[in-house]
């Protein structure tokens, strides 16, 4: 039996989809069916009930099952844990897990704060997908998680175990290219097509900007060129005059005020969000609640 294979099953138990589970898993729908029937297998019975009913229902040994493995994950953290304790590597240690985009535009600002107690820890930052991000901080991997957060692509973190605060907040700006003259190659404004830079449906601001897409009455004419799973890659796509794409205004702010780029709508465009910091509710080593105090002051 694999570890793997308890921590899909506590994510099927709580989403009550398959494919729900296995985007936030980070593995293909046949991929993570696979894993869930090898538990099945490893349990000698069914685990889960196979009337096609949504949401999916366990057995009675599916929820037998569900109590052991949520105290065999905890155990396994905490056993963790204590290994790094007792190698003396935990008490300075500190792992903050987030995304590309975030460890590029909040995370500098974070150091910044951080200024003295740096020197104090042994500082890591982890930069991965959202769902493995979450994933980080429930399996104890990570002190604390930097998420953006918005109703369509909310979070899934049992407020029993984890608290946050709200640290800054943020918008996603359609942008293009600006011409010589400071206004953009393409606008969204005018009624005509315009080449439009996608993210993919994986990333949390690609559901952000299709859901604002898909509800605003005055959507404009998209014409699809790319779709890209970095913001990073879309903001030098847009540099080079190839569409127009909605990136953090944290991200091109500066790109905008100098000129490089300009905002290609109006603010009805725009798609607001918070950033969030989270943490476990339990107590952290001495530098970790340091550093939860020094940021949430």
């Amino acid at each position: 039996m694999q570890v793997k294979w308890l921590e899909d099953f506590v994510a099927l138990a709580r989403l009550r989809s398959f494919t729900r589970a296995a985007e936030f898993r980070n593995v293909t729908h046949p991929a993570f069916g696979r894993r869930i029937k090898s538990l099945e297998v490893w349990a000698g019975t069914a685990l889960i009930e196979r009337d096609n009913q949504k949401p999916v229902r366990l057995t009675a040994a599916g929820e037998a099952l569900l109590e052991s493995a949520d105290e065999m994950l905890r155990g396994l953290q905490d056993a963790r844990k204590s290994v790094l304790l007792a190698a003396g590597t935990q008490e300075r240690s500190v792992v903050l897990a987030t995304g590309r985009t975030l460890a590029r535009t909040m995370v500098p600002d974070w150091l910044v704060r951080l200024r003295g107690l740096i020197d104090e820890a042994d500082l890591h930052i982890r930069t991965d997908s959202l769902a493995n991000v979450v994933q980080m901080i429930e399996r104890g991997d990570a002190d604390f998680a930097l998420l953006h957060h918005h109703p369509v692509a909310a979070v899934k973190l049992d407020p029993r175990q984890f608290s946050h605060v709200t640290v800054a907040t943020d918008k996603l700006v359609p942008v293009a290219r600006a011409n010589a003259e400071g206004r953009p190659m393409f606008s969204l404004l005018d009624g005509t097509p315009v080449p439009y830079l996608a993210y993919a449906p994986t990333l949390g601001m690609g559901r952000l900007v299709a859901d604002h897409l898909a509800n605003n009455p005055v959507a404009p004419l998209l014409q699809r060129r790319v779709e890209c799973d970095s913001a990073d890659a879309q903001h030098e796509y847009v540099e080079r005059g190839l569409g127009v794409a909605w990136l953090p205004w944290s991200m091109v702010r500066l790109a905008c005020h100098s000129g490089l780029m300009a905002p290609a709508g109006d603010r009805k465009m725009e798609v607001r969000f918070e950033i969030r910091l989270y943490r476990p509710k339990k107590r952290l080593s001495p530098v970790g609640e340091a550093v939860w105090l020094r940021w949430t002051k």
